[in-house]
């Protein structure tokens, strides 16, 4: 199909990628709706447009900031860009029946996930998370339900055991990027293929708490714990009073009590095994190697970590 009248809804730079493939393959991306700017800077207090916002501007695109699309005028307002079709991803707000039927074709969603594993907030860090061999992207249809719709088209990815959630970040946005432009150059020939009842797994939102490492588990769990949630939110745990983000560490023969710094190097024992942190953050300090951090941080064989 040739040029579409699109609009597209989307947040975080997972959306943006999506966003400037669609523009570079020719589209008529006609309006675009993001999440409003937020409080950032390095004090917190300047207003901050997000990644979406940001790059449609510079495209000279029109940017709309609802805080809901709820209301019969934003509805209508969405109605009258007389879309061929909505391209969604990692927007941030619920759509109603009203704006999901609007355009021509629908709303198409770009999910981080190979449908019905992993509905929801956080597929890709808890695909990691959970041990998962592959995910992939998958393109769907909207409806009312959360990530429920048919699926037009899906690609795989393999995830490394050494993968973190940036780098997978980053692969299944430019995967989703190529695959959303595949799905509109076949409009409207693809056929929509009901999602399995089976396998249906739910990702819910990462929350501050579960960031907190429990060296009881094994270290193997651990491993997936810390790259699942890396760069961020990121894994952190207590030592000294002092809070320490684990950006990444190694699998390392060992064993001790859970949590116990077992040799000068930092690894720590788990439940069953050891790891190793090799990329640290301190409070208010930049990343580093543990190596450096040791250099001016002792942390002695025998510390307790919390």
């Amino acid at each position: 199909m040739g040029s579409l009248r699109i609009v597209f809804m989307g947040t975080p730079a997972f959306a943006a990628v999506a966003l400037k493939a669609l523009v570079d393959a020719g589209h008529d991306v006609i309006a675009v709706y993001s999440q409003p700017p937020r409080p950032g800077g390095r004090r917190g207090l300047e207003l901050q447009k997000l990644p979406v916002h940001a790059l449609a501007e510079e495209l000279g695109i029109a940017v709309r900031t609802p805080v809901s699309l709820k209301n019969a005028d934003e509805a209508a307002a969405f109605a009258a860009l007389q879309a061929d079709v909505a391209v969604v991803a990692a927007y941030g707000l619920i759509l109603p029946k009203a704006v999901l039927d609007a355009p021509r074709y629908g709303c198409l969603n770009i999910h981080a996930s190979l449908l019905p594993r992993w509905r929801g907030a956080a597929p890709i860090q808890r695909a990691i998370m959970a041990g998962d061999a592959r995910t992939g992207v998958t393109i769907m249809q909207m409806e009312a339900g959360l990530d429920t719709g048919p699926m037009l088209l899906k690609e795989e990815l393999p995830i490394a055991a050494d993968l973190n959630a940036g780098a997978l970040h980053d692969a299944l946005a430019e995967t989703g990027a190529g695959l959303i432009v595949q799905a509109l150059d076949q409009l409207p020939g693809l056929t929509p293929v009901p999602q399995p009842v089976e396998g249906v797994t739910y990702a819910a939102k990462i929350t501050k708490e579960e960031c907190r490492i429990d060296w009881r588990r094994s270290a193997a769990e651990l491993d997936r714990h810390i790259r699942g949630l890396s760069p961020a939110p990121a894994a952190f745990s207590e030592i000294n009073g002092e809070r320490l983000t684990i950006l990444a560490a190694d699998l390392t023969p060992g064993s001790g009590a859970p949590g116990t710094v077992i040799d000068d190097r930092l690894t720590v024992a788990c439940g069953e095994g050891a790891l190793r942190p090799t990329l640290v953050k301190r409070a208010g300090k930049r990343a580093m190697s543990a190596e450096e951090m040791l250099r001016g941080f002792a942390v002695p064989k025998g510390t307790q970590f919390s």
